[in-house]
């Protein structure tokens, strides 16, 4: 009997994660038909996962979680609080800082920081969480089109392009302004002017933990380092010995199933993009108004962005096709990855239909500005 239970526990354990994460139940359910459709081995699956980005993905999780787990992240939190004491303010403070920050750093990395940071804010007053997160998502996606270094699709394509730093930033500069603005646009309609009221609970002084800070704070440039140098394996490793160290429950804490969906998505999506009647509609769709703009946008939403500039690099400009692939980081959360992590790391109820009810209007703005600025060029 105990053998019987041994055996089926780890059974009940899989079918009760996979009910409960709806995320990781469709991407374990698209391998089952994908690889019905197109067998492949163990190690032909392995070849398709983007190893480094997961190893540089477990990095940051393990840097944010020692950070949230600092406590620091409550106290600023409380700060910003008390100086944008209204929701609409504190919306607009937050996309401002998500999208510029996502220009420095990466859209990932800007979301590992900001995303904790307003999970605090749910611990010191009532707010509508969700949808700050949801914005913050689309603010990253938004900003992040401006720089060179901003999302993994535009790296590729500075790299590809030949052109100085400066140069792309020009060429994509009036996508970045235009984006951030349209959302600017979209706030008076998400959040009210309503004042924003302190729990008494919040008054209580936090608990504060100087080595997880410190950790995260030293880690977070000397992780991005090593990995633009190219040492993202060792770096990973050295992250995850010095939270071992100072901030053990980081290790066990973070979320290790992302990795798993992430895993999967790699293998999904990297099937998805070679099946024939994908590779129809991408023909089909380069006759359609619009070019290489729309089909990096609509070639997005099913694969998402960076496997759609993979896929399309060799055979687009690359100056219409990193204004595509931006502008197709909104619609649905596959169009990037950055969604993905967001609405992941917030764990909060119904936030897959609020990001839909705000990402899908986005989407068709900045679709059409993309369409007009183009247009408006061409005279």
């Amino acid at each position: 009997m105990q053998l019987i239970q041994r055996l089926i526990s780890p059974v009940v354990f899989i079918s009760q994660r996979l009910l409960n994460d709806p995320m990781l139940l469709s991407m374990s359910g698209l391998w089952v038909v994908l690889w019905w459709l197109e067998p492949q081995s163990l190690t032909e699956m392995a070849e398709r996962v983007h190893w480094t980005t997961l190893a540089v993905l477990t990095g940051l999780m393990l840097l944010s979680r020692s950070l949230e787990l600092s406590g620091y992240l409550t106290l600023w939190g409380r700060q910003l609080l008390a100086r944008l004491k209204g929701e609409r303010r504190l919306a607009v403070g937050l996309v401002l800082f998500s999208g510029l920050l996502s220009a420095f750093v990466t859209n990932d990395v800007a979301l590992f920081i900001v995303v904790p940071l307003t999970l605090s804010l749910a611990r010191m007053a009532t707010l509508p969480i969700a949808r700050l997160i949801v914005f913050e998502a689309l603010a990253v996606n938004a900003g992040s089109s401006l720089s060179p270094i901003g999302n993994p699709q535009n790296l590729y394509l500075w790299q590809l392009s030949g052109l100085r730093f400066g140069a792309f930033l020009w060429v994509m500069l009036p996508l970045g302004v235009g984006l951030m603005l349209l959302l600017l646009l979209l706030i008076p309609l998400a959040f009210p002017k309503a004042s924003i009221h302190l729990e008494s609970a919040s008054i209580a002084a936090t608990i504060r933990h100087k080595k997880p800070l410190w950790a995260a704070l030293i880690g977070y440039p000397l992780f991005l380092i090593a990995v633009d140098m190219g040492w993202v394996l060792p770096a990973m490793a050295g992250v995850m010995l010095a939270m071992l160290l100072v901030a053990r429950r980081a290790v066990f804490s973070i979320d290790w199933m992302l990795l798993v969906v992430f895993v999967l998505m790699f293998i999904n999506l990297s099937v998805i993009g070679e099946l024939t009647v994908v590779q129809q509609a991408i023909n089909t769709m380069r006759q359609w108004p619009g070019g290489d703009i729309s089909v990096g946008i609509l070639l997005s939403q099913i694969i998402s962005n960076v496997p759609a500039t993979l896929l399309l690099a060799e055979q687009s400009e690359w100056q219409p096709l990193a204004w595509g692939v931006s502008v197709g980081g909104f619609g649905l959360a596959v169009g990037s990855m950055a969604n993905l992590i967001a609405l992941r790391l917030a764990c909060q109820p119904g936030i897959w239909t609020e990001f839909h009810r705000w990402s899908l209007p986005m989407l068709g703005l900045a679709w059409l500005f993309a369409a007009l600025w183009k247009n408006a060029l061409s005279l």
